[in-house]
């Protein structure tokens, strides 16, 4: 990152907290300094109770060194609370803006777009409160231990510095030890996560047709893997953990011995007390080295976390507010379209153009892979075209602020989505709930009847995606929802696929009657029940448009092309 270039969006929230950290930082200094109380204690004993054999200053004494730890531990709960404070104003900055990022990298298709993120932000905010970012505060204090080990013998002060240096030396060695393996760890536990999450949403499939010993070993082969990089990090942890810890309990131990010889020598200052002090300050200087160093896996966790966590903010970048636009009529206008799927150079639509007057009625049909999912998806403003535009009275579509368009479209994808809720949740889009107009929408296709016939009517769970519906009911939920509030225009991918007799002769009174109202309809389909209400049609082909125009003129089109091929082949066959 060059050294002029603006602070990332997740570096600003950082920073935000500046405040935060200064506070908790000026505790951890009193705090600290607060663990000086047990050596003052028992100087003071030595000095004074030991030589005056005082009854009256020994309590008094003890009852200084009680008030300094109870302010002790007040001053470490207040810390938390400002971290914990810090933790929940970052919560409050970011969690709409990540929610927003995964959903968008969703749609684009970029990495990230998984709970993964959500994972990574939860770390970061907990790493706030963390016992290594505590230890990192209480390190500038050590700068005063040292400087009071000077004052009693700069020898000891000398080999508190060497000391220190060491701690810092292991403190290197594990980060080159532990951090390869501890990435390449949770980067194999997302994976066996990712794999378990697949296989739990295909449930039915795999155990239908008897694919769990299969998936079981793929996921054992996956969590193997993970398990054996994170052995790999703890054992390196361990050890330089066990080394950082024999290092502080050797400092302290020497740092006794060596004061003992310095005292024989009358090279001591303050007498033989200090001795015992120069070893507990030597411990002091060296305990949030160790404290990090025991903690360098959450250390290397947060680290991770924020790199992926920022590489998602920068690659999806915040929405910026759009002037207000007027509610569409309908009017969709598609010139000479190209479009792929996001992250792939293979184009699906080929140059696809055609035109739409508000109230009229397109059906799309062609044979598998011919587009008209792409197409689908490119009206409504999912994916972008790489080149052409698809406009709806006159405005790109993709660039449209879709919580401003939303109300005033209508979507049914070809895997109907339903959401954990009542029916009148989903009907409404989860929206302040309109009971008229649920019910309109539920009557426009034919699924009122059946509603009034559940125990609890609108209010009626459908279970998580769905579950509690069966395939057609939860389509036409599907297409209730897609019409609900009258919209200028709406996109039906399939509509009719899971839909028996009944329900194709709903779908098509429900087209019928929102198109004399004026709203715009396009209907991708396989099947010809919807074709008596369409006004026009666009037949596709490899991506590429083979007809397009008023229903019965592409009819006529397509009855006249198959009497050639027809004739063609019965020449080829008597030839």
């Amino acid at each position: 990152m060059s050294l002029n270039s603006p602070p990332s969006e997740l570096g600003t929230a950082f920073a935000g907290l500046r405040t935060y950290y200064k506070q908790a930082a000026g505790l951890s200094f009193f705090a600290s300094l607060l663990t000086l109380a047990p050596a003052g204690y028992m100087l003071e004993v030595y000095d004074r109770v030991v030589n005056s054999r005082s009854h009256t200053t020994l309590v008094m004494l003890t009852l200084l060194v009680l008030g300094a730890y109870v302010l002790l531990e007040v001053l470490e709960w207040a810390r938390s609370g400002v971290l914990q404070e810090a933790g929940l104003v970052l919560d409050r900055l970011l969690r709409g803006r990540v929610f927003g990022a995964i959903f968008d990298a969703n749609l684009k298709r970029l990495p990230g777009g998984s709970l993964q993120p959500m994972n990574d932000f939860k770390t970061l905010r907990d790493f706030l409160n963390s016992p290594v970012l505590t230890a990192c505060m209480d390190s500038p204090v050590s700068l005063v231990f040292l400087v009071l080990i000077f004052a009693i013998s700069p020898v000891l002060g000398w080999s508190a510095v060497v000391a220190a240096v060491v701690q810092v030396f292991v403190g290197w060695l594990n980060e080159r030890s532990t951090q390869p393996p501890l990435m390449e760890a949770n980067r194999s536990a997302m994976e066996a996560q990712q794999y378990a999450d697949g296989t739990l949403r295909n449930a039915q499939v795999i155990e239908s047709m008897g694919m769990l010993r299969s998936i079981h070993s793929r996921w054992i082969t996956k969590q193997k893997e993970f398990l054996s990089k994170q052995a790999m990090a703890s054992d390196a942890a361990g050890f330089y953990q066990a080394v950082a810890k024999f290092v502080q309990n050797t400092v302290a131990s020497m740092l006794l011995g060596l004061g003992a010889w310095l005292l024989l020598r009358n090279e001591l200052n303050g007498g033989a007390a200090y001795m015992i002090v120069g070893s507990i300050l030597g411990g002091r200087v060296l305990a949030p080295l160790v404290q990090v160093i025991s903690q360098w896996q959450s250390m290397v966790n947060a680290r991770g976390a924020y790199a992926r966590l920022d590489s998602l903010l920068k690659a999806v970048p915040a929405h910026q507010p759009s002037m207000p636009l007027p509610a569409p009529t309908g009017k969709v206008m598609v010139d000479n379209v190209i479009a792929m799927a996001p992250g792939t150079t293979v184009q699906i639509l080929k140059g696809v153009s055609l035109g739409l007057l508000p109230g009229e009625v397109l059906v799309v049909v062609g044979p598998s892979a011919s587009g008209k999912t792409t197409l689908a998806r490119v009206l409504v403003g999912l994916w972008p075209a790489a080149s052409g535009k698809a406009r709806l009275d006159g405005v790109d579509i993709y660039n449209w602020d879709k919580q401003e368009l939303g109300p005033h479209v209508g979507y049914l994808p070809q895997g109907v989505e339903l959401f954990d809720g009542t029916i009148a949740d989903n009907i409404a889009r989860f929206g302040e709930i309109d009971p008229a107009k649920v019910e309109a929408a539920a009557q426009a296709v034919g699924l009122h009847d059946f509603i009034m016939a559940l125990p609890q009517g609108y209010n009626h769970p459908v279970g998580r995606e769905g579950a509690m519906l069966s395939g057609g009911q939860r389509q036409r939920v599907g297409l209730a929802r897609a019409i609900y509030g009258n919209p200028a225009f709406v996109v039906l991918d399939e509509p009719n696929s899971s839909l028996d007799e009944e329900g194709d002769a709903a779908l098509a009174s429900a087209i019928s009657q929102l198109a004399a109202r004026g709203t715009t309809f396009v209907v991708m389909t396989h099947r010809t029940s919807v074709l008596g209400v369409a006004s026009k049609m666009l037949v596709l082909r490899d991506g590429q448009t083979q007809f397009f125009g008023l229903r019965d003129d592409v009819l006529k089109a397509l009855s006249e092309a198959a009497a050639k091929a027809r004739a063609a082949q019965l020449q080829s066959g008597a030839a």
